[in-house]
C-alpha cells in the first residue's frame, strides 16, 4: 500500500468526522437556517468521500451517484432558500 492510498484513506477518515460533527448541529440546530445549512454541507462531504472512495477503490459509477447527489442537493437548497424568503415576507 502506497503512501498516495493510505492519505486517500485519511481524507475520507477526516470527511467522516466532519459528517458525524454536522449530523450533531443539524440535529441540534436552534433554528431552520441552521439545520439547512447543515444538511447542505453534509451532503457536499457525502460528496467528497464518494469522490475519494472512486479514486481508491477505482469504481467509476460511485462518480456518477455524487454528480446525481449534487444536483439534487442544489435544488433543495434553492427550493429551502425559496422557502425561507416567502415565510420572512409573511
Amino acid at each position: 500500500m502506497s503512501i498516495y492510498y493510505l492519505l486517500l484513506t485519511l481524507a475520507i477518515g477526516v470527511l467522516f468526522i466532519g459528517v458525524m460533527l454536522t449530523m450533531i448541529r443539524f440535529l441540534i440546530g436552534p433554528t431552520l437556517p441552521d439545520r439547512i445549512i447543515s444538511l447542505d454541507l453534509l451532503s457536499s462531504m457525502l460528496i467528497g468521500i464518494l469522490a475519494l472512495y472512486s479514486i481508491v477503490s477505482g469504481v467509476d459509477s460511485t462518480l456518477e451517484v455524487a454528480l446525481v447527489l449534487s444536483l439534487i442537493t442544489f435544488l433543495g437548497t434553492m427550493v429551502f432558500a425559496n422557502y425561507l424568503i416567502e415565510k420572512m415576507k409573511k
